[in-house]
């Protein structure tokens, strides 16, 4: 099954509403609401992100854009704010990548460069 097709937007959000559900539970319809929910919920949750990923990795900088304003890092600098080697980092992005069968590997001259 399409990993579009194992949600809807009701459904996810009455996860993220729910004060007992699996933590698991919660990311992944967190996950499914970024990728696939309403323009406004995406970025809702692409700032809260984003807030997080700097309160939580204060060394982890973009040093790049997408050409949807969305940040990119270096594998390097992923392994190293998440204490693993740049080999597993590389391995989970790929999964994510095949599991949402869309890339989240940019070639960096398609991005903006941080100034």
């Amino acid at each position: 099954m399409d990993i579009k097709d194992q949600w809807t937007e009701e459904t996810a959000m009455k996860i993220l509403q729910n004060p007992t559900v699996d933590s698991k539970l919660w990311a992944e319809a967190v996950e499914w609401l970024i990728l696939f929910g309403p323009q406004e919920v995406r970025d809702l949750l692409l700032q809260s992100s984003g807030t997080a990923t700097s309160h939580c990795f204060p060394d982890l900088k973009a040093t790049g854009y997408a050409p949807d304003g969305q940040p990119c890092y270096q594998i390097s600098q992923i392994a190293s704010s998440l204490q693993i080697s740049e080999k597993e980092a590389k391995e989970i992005i790929a999964r994510k990548q095949e599991e949402h069968q869309m890339p989240h590997f940019i070639d960096e001259a398609e991005t903006h460069k941080v100034q």
